[in-house]
């Protein structure tokens, strides 16, 4: 055994070796790693977006909170309103309510009065038609006197 032979041998099955591994295992190799680095990288790359449209998502919510807040800041204002205006409008119509019952019951007290007038006057024409009978020891005729008593009753 010489130890050139087996040293130039093993050169030669070393060299074989070389060339078969980067002509048919090499490159799966390299395709494989290549695919890993790409899947890697886009995943990255999607993190950082997710991470960017978490940000952004955050201030839109945010925005939105705060137009909600506002929206019902302004309809409490404008139920808080109507709700004046409603008071208002009530005190309103009970202030016109009660003038015209005031009006009413007014009218019906001057009614009252002017009856309670009439009666009064007939009254008083009765009875001074009964005291001129007396006095005159004679009944007096309401008929032929009526013009007499109306004028009496215009009197009082």
């Amino acid at each position: 055994m010489n130890i050139n032979l087996t040293l130039l041998s093993q050169a030669m099955a070393f060299a074989i070796f070389i060339w078969f591994t980067v002509k048919f295992v090499w490159p799966p190799l390299m395709r494989a790693i290549e695919n890993r680095q790409k899947t890697i990288a886009d995943g990255l790359a999607a993190g950082e977006r997710g991470k960017s449209e978490l940000e952004l998502a955050s201030h839109r919510s945010a925005d939105v909170v705060r137009d909600a807040k506002q929206r019902a800041a302004e309809i409490i204002a404008q139920a808080e309103k109507r709700a004046s205006e409603i008071v208002e409008e009530a005190k309103s119509a009970a202030k016109d309510e009660g003038g015209r019952i005031l009006t009413g019951a007014k009218a019906e007290v001057e009614q009252e009065v002017f009856r309670a007038r009439e009666t009064l006057r007939q009254n008083v024409a009765d009875l001074a038609l009964a005291g001129a009978a007396k006095i005159l020891r004679r009944e007096v005729d309401a008929k032929t006197h009526a013009d007499l008593l109306a004028s009496i009753k215009a009197e009082l």
